[in-house]
């Protein structure tokens, strides 16, 4: 196994950090990592904002659903969809964006969705750790408030990251032949029926919040109930109308 495939096979997410602090020249090159991962026609339409202030920090933390660790971590960064720059060429070259649809959707959130999992890749390769906050979309409207963030323009993800402090649990993936299918598509109920039972180990005997759960069990109380449903409204209001 070469030392790539292991780094990314190592992936587990870290919610407690050393006191030590992350360089700015490290943040920097994180960055510069990320931003050479693919970018659907070179739009690049990402940014991401570093977050210091400690006043911001809190409201995020208990915007994003009491989550100390955007307030603990050493450093903390907004990941954005953004298709303001975009919007900007567009003006530069004496045109107009047509915004709005489902395509330009899709390209700014995947475009910086890849951009932040090299930023993570690239943290994990200097001895670092952290962990996705989904929780900003809890209320985007505020946190746009916060960060000043403009139309065509819409926060996707947080991430916290910093230097480990201790060993954390990694649970367990989907197997290969689960998720790898030859030819066309199959389902593989016999294949959930095994997974429900490592991870139902892996619940059973973890360290930290041993509970009785399996995989199945967690994800359909998610899927069986509607999930910001206030955010269709939003992305249209930002300029995202998916039409």
């Amino acid at each position: 196994m070469n030392q790539v495939i292991k780094l990314l096979k190592n992936h587990r997410s870290i919610r407690e950090f050393a006191p030590e602090p992350v360089s700015d020249d490290m943040v920097s090159a994180i960055v510069e990592a990320a931003g050479c991962a693919a970018t659907s026609n070179f739009v690049q339409a990402y940014s991401v904002i570093r977050v210091r202030n400690t006043t911001t920090r809190k409201q995020i933390a208990e915007l994003a659903g009491s989550q100390r660790w955007v307030e603990s971590s050493p450093v903390f960064l907004v990941f954005c969809a953004d298709l303001k720059r975009a919007e900007m060429a567009c003006s530069y070259e004496n045109s107009e964006m047509v915004s709005g649809t489902m395509e330009q959707f899709i390209v700014a959130t995947v475009d910086v969705s890849l951009f932040a999992q090299n930023a993570m890749i690239a943290a994990e390769s200097l001895g670092l750790g952290g962990v996705f906050i989904g929780g900003i979309r809890n209320d985007p409207e505020q946190v746009c408030d916060l960060l000043k963030i403009p139309n065509h323009v819409y926060p996707v993800f947080g991430m916290c990251f910093g230097y480990p402090l201790g060993e954390q649990e990694q649970k367990p993936r989907l197997p290969v032949d689960m998720v790898l299918k030859e030819e066309a598509y199959q389902a593989d109920e016999a294949g959930l029926v095994k997974y429900n039972a490592i991870c139902s180990d892996y619940y059973r005997n973890r360290s930290r919040g041993s509970r009785e759960e399996t995989w199945t069990s967690n994800i359909s109380a998610m899927m069986a109930k509607p999930l910001r449903t206030h955010m269709k409204a939003f992305l249209e209001k930002k300029g995202f109308k998916c039409q």
